[in-house]
């Protein structure tokens, strides 16, 4: 290990509780970005990244868009710098913190509580994504106070819609082209296999997201007046629905799983290696028996299959006590999860076409479209990706494992789409952090090797 690197790792243990003073600064800060009342946080948030920025040797300042500000850094790099152009990109707004009294203390008012693996960080925000993003600042932070200075060429985009699909990224981003030029991304939103095992994620799933509502009558109707005779859209809803997926799991929307392909020998040996336990994963949130698409694996399941959910459903009375209406209308939202091959805009186009193929005469249907994100796979040959293996592997005395996600990032489709470069997922969360939940939690231990791991990272990037 270098003389410097061993210097700032041990600059950044000496000050672990500085540096998770300063998270709990940021994290006190109400930035919900679904909420107007809180407009003034998301720009007091954006305001405190941008001063810690520039405190680390930054050129930072705060952007505004048609929305929540962006806050935009640079830092040149050491003379005669050769390595990569990193963009660091992340995102200080956070999910509403309802339902408020399951909270064991105040979302907003960050604790330190003690944990199965120690003491961990309780506070909306503290892994998604204030977190994570302080850990890479926090790197910043320590090479810039003994490491002579910052030992790449560094940009950072920290946004403040996130939370709410990032409605004013892209535009941001086709705007500024130049600003944002990088080799690669670099995102800390992601997790890792287990609290002793790091990873990089190389999968994400993309989506679909669709309401549709189906309307009867004119009004709603007296049950007892006109049961027997008036359509129900209630049942006609639900009808439907319930044919998206047969006794096999297979979805039944035309052309659903054109251009999927099957995970190859060599993937799916990997991951089988991994002895994921399908059954605790499921026993740690009240499930006993796996359920999706039979004839693969768990993890091919999570990471490499696509899937359709039914994530509301409504319609009618649903109040305390009776009364008997058969409803004018009913609704749903629909979201499919979607791999790398799957076009977002025909899943979407299919959906209805299968929806109003089985109306019966009498019903009507209108569908809205809630966002469409291809899925991505990330090229694992970059130098970069080497890099932070190579990071990684130090700081954990293991490899990481080069995992997927069934989430969407839709960001990285961005970056790619809009900027032209691939992204680095490098991510510290645990699958029990609770994200978007009560009592959201960030380890500390994944806090503190994650800083460090960055830090590592940092020095990588000056021998390129």
């Amino acid at each position: 290990m270098p003389a410097d690197i061993a210097a700032i790792l041990n600059h950044a243990d000496a000050n672990l509780d500085a540096a998770r003073a300063r998270l709990f600064d940021l994290l006190r800060i109400q930035s919900i970005s679904a909420q107007p009342d809180h407009k003034e946080d998301c720009h007091a948030a954006a305001e405190w990244v941008r001063e810690h920025l520039a405190k680390s040797g930054f050129s930072a300042k705060i952007c505004p868009t048609a929305g929540h500000p962006v806050v935009l850094a640079e830092y040149p790099g050491p003379a005669g710098y050769a390595g990569p152009t990193v963009l660091f990109y992340g995102h200080y707004d956070v999910q509403p913190a309802d339902p408020l009294a399951e909270w064991t203390s105040p979302p907003f008012d960050p604790r330190l509580k003690d944990g199965p693996r120690g003491k961990r960080i309780v506070a909306r925000g503290a892994v998604d994504d204030k977190g994570q993003v302080m850990m890479f600042l926090e790197a910043l932070r320590a090479w810039h106070e003994v490491g002579g200075g910052i030992p790449a060429r560094i940009k950072v985009l920290i946004e403040g819609e996130e939370e709410v699909s990032s409605p004013n990224l892209d535009p941001f981003l086709a705007a500024n082209p130049d600003a944002l030029a990088a080799d690669f991304a670099l995102i800390s939103d992601t997790g890792m296999w287990n609290v002793e095992t790091p990873a990089l994620t190389t999968r994400l799933r993309g989506i679909t997201y669709m309401q549709v509502t189906v309307r009867c009558a004119n009004r709603d109707l007296h049950s007892g007046l006109f049961g027997g005779s008036a359509l129900n859209p209630i049942n006609v809803l639900t009808r439907v629905l319930g044919e998206i997926a047969d006794d096999k799991g297979h979805i039944q929307l035309p052309g659903f799983y054109d251009g999927v392909a099957r995970v190859s020998n060599a993937q799916a040996a990997e991951w089988d290696a991994l002895g994921f336990d399908e059954k605790a994963f499921l026993g740690g949130v009240g499930l006993a028996e796996p359920a999706g698409e039979r004839g693969y694996s768990a993890l091919e399941r999570l990471w490499a299959r696509p899937t359709a959910d039914i994530n509301g459903i409504w319609g009618g009375y649903t109040g305390a006590g009776s009364k008997t209406v058969i409803a004018a209308e009913a609704s749903a939202k629909i979201s499919f999860r979607l791999v790398p091959g799957q076009d977002p805009a025909r899943i979407a186009e299919s959906f209805q076409r299968f929806v109003l193929d089985r109306l019966p005469k009498g019903a009507s249907a209108s569908f809205e479209n809630f966002g469409m994100t291809p899925g991505i796979e990330v090229n694992t040959t970059t130098p970069w990706i080497a890099a932070a293996r190579a990071a990684l592997a130090e700081e954990y005395d293991r490899q990481p494992v080069m995992m997927g996600c069934g989430g969407s990032i839709p960001v990285v489709e961005s970056l790619h789409r809009i900027l032209g470069i691939d992204t680095l997922l490098m991510g510290f969360g645990l699958d029990d952090d609770a994200v978007h939940g009560p009592n959201e939690k960030f380890e500390l231990r994944c806090f503190h090797q994650g800083l460090r791991s960055h830090i590592r990272l940092l020095g990588k990037f000056a021998t390129n």
